[in-house]
């Protein structure tokens, strides 16, 4: 295997070798992939911390993917953000400002302003974090599909709702596999490779929405994943992965990156069927 030259050499060659890793070295893989300004910007010992490994893991880390050692990786990295500069020191500015401001939430003004300035910042990142290639390629199969599955449960189920509502609104042929009445199997029953299944699931994922996009798979259905990690159960079967990094304060997640990122599809879908 030849060493990487570019970032996104590596992350294939991360996500490739990823279930052929050691426990340890996966856990490694894991923070890599979901956090690449850490990996850019922060010391070994802090990275270490975060990632709970010792350093001596990194450096075999990085020795596994021919590098000789970890900083000579992180050089992808930051070679990578170069070319976000701009974008990324706003996203640093912001990222700061909310570390100075750490305060107890004591009352729903307090919580409010938390969380917005957290969704200012997730919002900027999923700004930049989504390749243009990603959006029109998700935009071509949600056009050609015959039918859109929607499989998003518990904590997404609110993806489906929405972009149920917004895709039927464009005509499109839509089915909310929900499991009502321990029917989702039989919901989805029906899938083909002329169909298109938009799958959403978030860390813990949900079994049953990994069990019906692996059943989606086996029918040739083309599959665009909103989800949270390059690892995730749900990104090996997809044609189009949305990695979203959503805002969290004190441990309760919002969902306003990946409705943002569910509405403007639908929007650029409208359009796109309107120039025709």
């Amino acid at each position: 295997m030849a060493t990487a030259t570019h970032l996104a050499e590596l992350q294939q060659q991360i996500r490739h070798r990823y279930h052929n890793l050691s426990k340890r070295l996966q856990q490694v893989a894991h923070y890599v992939l979901d956090n690449p300004n850490s990996i850019a910007f922060d010391t070994v010992a802090v990275i270490a911390t975060h990632a709970n490994v010792p350093p001596s893991t990194l450096i075999r880390f990085a020795n596994a993917f021919e590098f000789s050692g970890f900083n000579e990786m992180k050089q992808l990295f930051r070679k990578n953000l170069v070319e976000e500069t701009s974008s990324y020191t706003e996203r640093a500015r912001l990222l700061q400002n909310a570390q100075g401001e750490e305060r107890a939430l004591e009352t729903p003004s307090d919580i409010l302003q938390q969380f917005s300035h957290a969704n200012t910042v997730a919002l900027q990142e999923l700004s930049n974090a989504i390749a243009p290639e990603q959006l029109d390629a998700a935009v071509d199969l949600l056009e050609n599909a015959e039918t859109i599955y929607i499989v998003a449960m518990r904590r997404a189920f609110s993806i489906a709702s929405y972009l149920s509502y917004a895709l039927r609104h464009l005509e499109r042929r839509v089915v909310i596999v929900d499991g009502f009445g321990s029917m989702a199997a039989e919901q989805l029953a029906l899938v083909s490779s002329k169909d298109v299944v938009i799958g959403a699931s978030f860390s813990p994922y949900s079994p049953e929405t990994v069990e019906l996009c692996e059943f989606a798979a086996t029918k040739k259905a083309k599959q665009i994943i909103f989800t949270d990690s390059q690892v995730s159960p749900l990104a090996a079967n997809s044609d189009v992965c949305f990695v979203i990094k959503e805002a969290e304060v004190e441990s309760f997640r919002s969902q306003t990156a990946t409705l943002c990122l569910a509405q403007s599809l639908a929007v650029s879908l409208a359009f796109k069927l309107s120039r025709k």
